[in-house]
C-alpha cells in the first residue's frame, strides 16, 4: 500500500533521510518510531507529497506520489502533529469544506459530519468558530476531517498530542476499526505505549536510516531485551551499538 524505494531527502548538506526502503502493507497499522530528528516527519511529508524526495520513488496505493499526485492524494488523509483549522470557520464549515474537496455529495457530507461529531464528542462546539477552540478541541475536529472521505491510507504524526485520555482511547479504537476494514495507518509517535497497544508492525529510524522493521515480537528478539518496547527502542537506538539490522 505504501512503498518507499531508495528514498533520500537532503536539505543543503544535511541528509534527513538516507536510502530508505519500506513496504507498508494493506490493512495494517504501522508505527514509525525514532529519536528527535531521526527523519520521521520528513518521511511522512514525502509520502503525502508535501516534500519531494531528492532521490528514490514513493508509491501509495499503486500511485506514484510525484507523477500521479492527484490520484495519490485522493486516497490519503494526513493528520499533522499540530492541528490546523481556518480560524474564521466553524468546525462544521471546515468539515463541509473538506468533504467538498473530495467531491462528496452534500447528503453524504451531512451524514458523515453527524457520525464523526458524535464519535469524537464535538457536537457542543462544532458550530463555534475555530478560533475559540482549545488544542484538544482542534485535534478532534482535524481527526474527524481526516476520516470524512473514508481514506485508504491515514498518515498521522503524534496522534495523541493534546487529547484527553477519553479522546485518545476513542481515536485508538477508531484507527483499529479502520485497519480492520482494510485501511492502512502509518503512525509516527514518541508514545511507545501507543505503538505497543495498537501496531501490527514497528519500524525504528535513526539518523535517517532504518534500524529495524518487524512485529513487536521480532523487535524484542532482535534487541534481546524481553517484552518491553521501551527497552528494545533504547537498545536499538543506542549510538554506541546501533547499526542497520535485518528488516524481515
Amino acid at each position: 500500500m505504501i512503498e518507499l524505494a531508495n528514498v533520500t531527502k537532503t536539505f543543503g548538506r544535511s541528509v534527513a533521510v538516507r536510502n530508505l526502503d519500506l513496504d507498508v502493507r494493506t490493512g495494517e497499522l504501522f508505527a514509525f518510531l525514532g529519536p528527535n530528528g531521526a527523519g520521521k516527519t520528513t518521511t511522512i511529508k514525502m509520502i503525502t507529497g508535501l516534500l519531494t524526495p531528492t532521490e528514490g520513488r514513493i508509491k501509495v496505493a499503486g500511485y506514484d506520489v510525484e507523477s500521479e499526485y492527484l490520484e495519490a492524494k485522493s486516497v490519503i488523509s494526513y493528520i499533522p502533529d499540530q492541528p490546523f483549522l481556518y480560524q474564521k470557520l466553524t468546525g462544521r464549515e471546515f468539515l463541509h469544506f473538506l468533504g467538498s474537496m473530495y467531491d462528496m455529495a452534500e447528503t453524504d457530507i451531512e451524514q458523515r459530519v453527524t457520525q464523526l461529531a458524535s464519535l469524537f464528542e464535538c457536537e457542543d462546539y462544532l458550530d463555534d468558530l475555530a478560533e475559540t477552540y482549545s488544542h484538544g478541541m482542534k485535534q478532534r475536529v482535524v481527526v474527524s476531517g481526516a476520516l470524512m472521505h473514508d481514506p485508504e491510507v491515514i498518515l498521522i504524526d503524534e496522534p495523541l498530542v493534546g487529547l484527553d485520555p477519553r479522546s485518545a482511547n476513542i481515536l485508538k479504537s477508531a484507527l483499529r476499526e479502520k485497519v480492520e476494514a482494510g485501511c492502512t495507518v502509518f503512525m509516527s509517535t514518541h508514545t511507545l505505549g501507543v505503538a505497543e497497544e495498537t501496531a501490527d508492525r514497528v519500524g525504528i529510524i535513526q539518523h535517517g536510516r532504518m534500524v529495524t522493521v518487524g512485529t513487536l515480537e521480532e523487535i524484542y528478539d532482535r534487541a534481546q531485551t524481553g517484552g518491553r518496547l521501551e527497552d528494545a527502542f533504547l537498545r536499538l537506538t543506542d549510538s554506541s551499538r546501533a547499526s542497520p539490522l535485518s528488516r524481515e
